[in-house]
């Protein structure tokens, strides 16, 4: 994204999440900060109205394919229809590839299509061997302009995430950068 701005990018792979990502947007609009949210279809269909709070609230909503899919472990077919069924559930133009894994094939299929998503700073909340003061320090020891960063609204990643993001967004605020949607 564009160095030039004073906007950084908080996006969050895996949700929606009735608790999680409820705590999420409490967080976020207490420092009226705008961020991404990649879904998973399936997780879209057991909570609708959490899904649809999201996107009430003015944040941007990605497909996160419908099952948490591999592209390096799935069939390119199986992969896109994959997909396409969480698609159904929205209107996006934005993907994150689950794992950050997507074959060539699959990117110049995906691409035509969709604006794929990556992330240039990892916060690690998924990693069991990293502890939520980890998790912080591995965002605000790579954060800048134009920062595209991952975090995770799952269960697995909650008790790590939910440390680290209240301390990040006072350092973005102290750092007086804006948290901005991904714009499709």
């Amino acid at each position: 994204m564009p160095r030039h701005t004073n906007n950084v990018y908080l996006t969050f792979d895996d949700g929606p999440h009735p608790q999680i990502t409820a705590d999420v947007l409490t967080q976020l609009e207490q420092y009226n900060a705008k961020a991404s949210f990649f879904c998973i279809g399936n997780n879209i269909l057991k909570f609708p109205e959490v899904f649809k709070q999201v996107a009430a609230k003015g944040h941007a909503i990605g497909n996160h394919t419908f099952n948490h899919v591999n592209g390096w472990k799935t069939a390119n077919r199986d992969y896109y229809r994959n997909i396409l069924k969480c698609q159904e559930l929205m209107q996006t133009k934005l993907f994150r590839p689950p794992y950050g894994k997507i074959t060539r094939e699959q990117t110049r299929v995906v691409s035509t299509r969709f604006d794929i998503i990556m992330w240039d700073v990892l916060a690690g909340d998924f990693d069991l061997r990293v502890n939520g003061e980890k998790c912080l320090d591995n965002v605000i020891k790579n954060i800048r302009p134009g920062s595209i960063v991952v975090f995770h609204d799952s269960e697995k990643a909650a008790e790590k995430m939910l440390y680290a993001l209240p301390r990040v967004l006072e350092f973005i605020a102290e750092k007086k950068w804006n948290c901005a949607p991904l714009k499709y």
